[in-house]
């Protein structure tokens, strides 16, 4: 028998039609070739693998022992193409798949749930799941295909490969200030940094006090840091007690605990981080997250405030008092 490397699938598909019709004309209609087609496609297998499949009889045709081996595999591997074909259209319409997606926490206390319910209402049919990390271990994780798409920040002094990664930019992210519900300054619109020199401030452990220091330092001093907390919630807990103070991203402002008010800085001294939807570079991006990536961007569409007279605008949070925003 010849070597069957280059057996082409209408082949097989003409030779499953005509056996499991008996005849070349009966094949013909039914696949909408002329019967001329249908048997010369069935004449170039034969010839392709060096045996006759067929008794051609008076009356229509009759496998031939070669011809009953072959019809099993013709008809698996027709069946597994069809398989793929259809597993592909589903992909397509976003009707099967995955999508495994990576965000820093503060991202999910409002942005990032809000964008999978609507991804989840719009796609039932792909399976979700989330990772929650820094952006410097999703960045790393995004690469070597751990997640297939990450929610990152970075504020001005720190910087993203833009070679490695497709930097969508969702929104900016400006720090408040969380300050007890009786703090002399929880009424204010905004507040200077010097306002609050003196007081006591409550960071991250074990390395979180970079950003509140290198804010701290451009506006002239260093802050009093007299707790290090690892959960931002459990910041909160300690402004509420008056404790210190601390920082919260816009972006977690919705879930800030009634006890806690929020104040922005003065515009001048008011660090601001970016906020971006991370996919490789040169991959192309599947359905399920272009998808996603729509959802992003039209969850922090539907909830950006516009100018409140104070020359400030931000993610869904005014000052003192959290709001929660719009739902998408």
């Amino acid at each position: 028998m010849r070597n069957t490397h280059g057996i082409d699938v209408m082949w097989l598909s003409a030779f499953r039609e005509v056996a499991e019709r008996g005849s070349f004309t009966a094949a013909a209609a039914a696949l909408g070739y002329s019967q001329s087609a249908i048997s010369r496609q069935v004449l170039s297998l034969e010839a392709e693998i060096g045996a006759a499949l067929f008794d051609r009889l008076p009356r229509g045709v009759r496998l031939t022992e070669e011809g009953r081996c072959l019809l099993d595999h013709a008809r698996a591997v027709l069946d597994r193409l069809e398989a793929a074909r259809s597993d592909l259209r589903a992909l397509h319409d976003m009707e099967l798949g995955r999508l495994r997606v990576g965000a820093f926490d503060t991202a999910d206390a409002d942005l990032v749930p809000r964008a999978l319910v609507a991804f989840r209402t719009a796609y039932p049919k792909i399976a979700l799941s989330l990772v929650e990390a820094t952006t410097p271990y999703l960045l790393p994780r995004l690469l070597t295909g751990g997640i297939d798409l990450a929610v990152v920040s970075a504020y001005p002094h720190q910087t993203l490969d833009a070679e490695q990664f497709d930097l969508r930019h969702l929104a900016d992210d400006p720090l408040m200030v969380a300050l007890p519900r009786d703090h002399r300054l929880a009424a204010q619109p905004c507040v200077r940094l010097a306002e609050l020199a003196g007081e006591s401030w409550i960071e991250g452990f074990p390395s979180g006090s970079d950003t509140l220091v290198n804010v701290h330092v451009h506006a002239g001093f260093r802050p009093r840091i007299d707790f290090s907390v690892r959960e931002w919630i459990a910041k909160q807990g300690f402004v509420a007690a008056g404790l210190g103070l601390t920082f919260v991203p816009a972006l977690a402002a919705a879930s800030v605990r009634p006890d806690v008010a929020l104040v922005r800085l003065h515009p001048e001294e008011e660090p601001v981080r970016k906020v971006y939807a991370a996919t490789v570079r040169g991959l192309t991006r599947s359905p399920a997250q272009t998808g996603f990536l729509r959802c992003l961007e039209e969850v922090v569409r539907d909830s950006a405030i516009s100018d409140r007279g104070d020359g400030l605008t931000g993610w869904g949070a005014d000052p003192v008092q959290a709001q929660a925003p719009k739902p998408a």
